[in-house]
């Protein structure tokens, strides 16, 4: 195969050039690589470094190093707070007023219905004597049906009763009915709370004064009961009451009024305002006497 002459290459022209290249590429290289300062210096060899001699400072100290090993760990100390004695003052109860035997008990009953009352006129209508024994005779007396007015607790009202004409017919004249206005609102303004206290503290009076009307088979707070019973089953009424005066005591023209028990007619006789308030009282004393 011949070659063309135009495809040969011309060493000799061509050497110095690639020579340049050549040094400027070891160049570049050098530079590179950092040791561009030792290829442009002398030709003389570069002495080999001497190591010189370190010195490492004396530092032992002069006590031992600490270490956190050597460090002991805290001591906890539990601190004991001493104990306060706490004194506890006693409770100091309410005097409890001693109770009467049942012969001297008028003026022991006297203040504690005048206590209940809270303010009102009530002392003038209290009877003075066996109190207690009263009010018991005539509760067995309304649980029966009737009013004894000779051992009532409270005194008969200071006003007479009157009666209306109207049309040649009698009736109950309405003003009466405030004859018992007093009696109804000390019954109705009655602390509930303090008449049951006030109540369970005269009991042994009370049941003393029962035992000698000869009841054994009952107690006195069971004919009590009865007693209310009695009086919550009267009617209440609003119109006019038509009253027949032919004999000495005004009776009802109405044979239904006629035939209650007395103590029923006497709520009929305070009027229906008066009634509703004891009626309301009553049961609320029911509530507390039932537990």
């Amino acid at each position: 195969m011949q070659v063309n002459q135009e495809d040969r290459i011309a060493p000799q022209e061509k050497t110095a050039s690639v020579n340049t290249l050549a040094m400027v590429a070891v160049a570049v290289a050098l530079v590179l690589s950092g040791g561009a300062y030792y290829y442009f210096t002398d030709n003389e060899p570069a002495p080999e470094p001497q190591q010189l001699p370190v010195q490492i400072p004396d530092i032992t100290p002069d006590e031992p190093l600490v270490t956190i090993a050597d460090i002991p760990e805290p001591e906890i100390v539990e601190v004991i707070e001493p104990e306060v004695e706490v004194i506890e003052e006693p409770t100091q109860l309410p005097e409890i007023e001693p109770l009467p035997s049942l012969t001297d008990s008028d003026e022991f009953a006297h203040n504690k219905t005048v206590e209940m009352a809270d303010g009102m006129k009530i002392e003038p209508l209290l009877v003075e004597k066996d109190l207690v024994r009263h009010f018991v005779v005539f509760v067995d007396n309304l649980a029966q049906g009737e009013v004894a007015r000779k051992v009532s607790p409270l005194k008969a009202p200071n006003r007479a009763f009157t009666v209306s004409d109207i049309t040649n017919k009698t009736y109950l004249n309405p003003d009466s009915y405030h004859r018992y206005d007093l009696y109804a609102n000390f019954i109705a303004n009655l602390n509930e709370e303090q008449l049951s206290a006030t109540y369970k503290e005269l009991t042994p009076l009370l049941s003393e004064a029962f035992e000698e009307l000869g009841y054994s088979d009952m107690t006195f707070n069971q004919r009590i009961l009865e007693a209310i019973d009695i009086m919550l089953d009267a009617p209440i009424i609003e119109q006019p009451i038509e009253l027949d005066g032919v004999s000495v005591n005004y009776q009802f023209v109405d044979p239904q009024l006629e035939a209650l028990p007395n103590a029923q007619k006497l709520l009929v006789r305070m009027g229906p305002e008066n009634t509703k308030k004891i009626k309301a009282a009553l049961r609320k004393l029911k509530k507390h006497l039932a537990v």
